[in-house]
């Protein structure tokens, strides 16, 4: 197994595979179910974006930029689980966010109007869905930060291909 792991193709087929199967699951949550993402939650995709490019990159580049750019993938995955992390402490009021906040103070006519015209956000600490008080925030984490340890450890050694 561990073999077929580190054949030059499998790691970042196998990287491309979880990245797009990541924004497909969110983006099928979103359209299909209509869960609102939050701003936390749409951060969340980008670094599945740059890790799928940078599997991508790796499978057109010559092997010896490979390593480099499978290293950077996992720690893109890494940087998601710390996002998520965040998140989820936003989730539980543990800190604060922006996107958390409501609206306070005053609010003139006109600023009432063009809230009223535009869709409303959804909040960071709202979770949109949960599964027995499990988060997609909290299942994230341990998807994002799984995937990086796999995809870091797979890495083949300097010096032996």
């Amino acid at each position: 197994m561990l073999r077929c792991m580190t054949s030059s193709r499998f790691l970042p087929l196998f990287v491309l595979a979880a990245s797009i199967g990541a924004l497909i699951a969110a983006y099928v949550a979103q359209y299909g179910f209509g869960l609102r993402p939050c701003s936390l939650c749409l951060t969340q995709r980008v670094p599945f974006a740059i890790a799928a490019l940078l599997a991508v990159a790796a499978l057109l580049r010559p092997r010896s930029w490979q390593r480099s750019l499978l290293t950077l993938a996992g720690l893109a995955f890494l940087v998601n689980a710390g996002i998520a992390v965040y998140h989820v402490g936003v989730e539980q009021k543990w800190w604060d966010a922006a996107c958390a906040a409501s609206p306070s103070g005053a609010v003139s006519l006109n600023d009432l109007s063009a809230l009223m015209s535009k869709p409303a956000e959804a909040r960071c600490d709202e979770p949109a869905w949960q599964w027995h008080g499990i988060t997609m925030a909290a299942m994230n984490i341990v998807f994002s930060g799984g995937l990086a340890l796999v995809v870091l450890a797979a890495l083949p050694r300097k010096g032996r291909r």
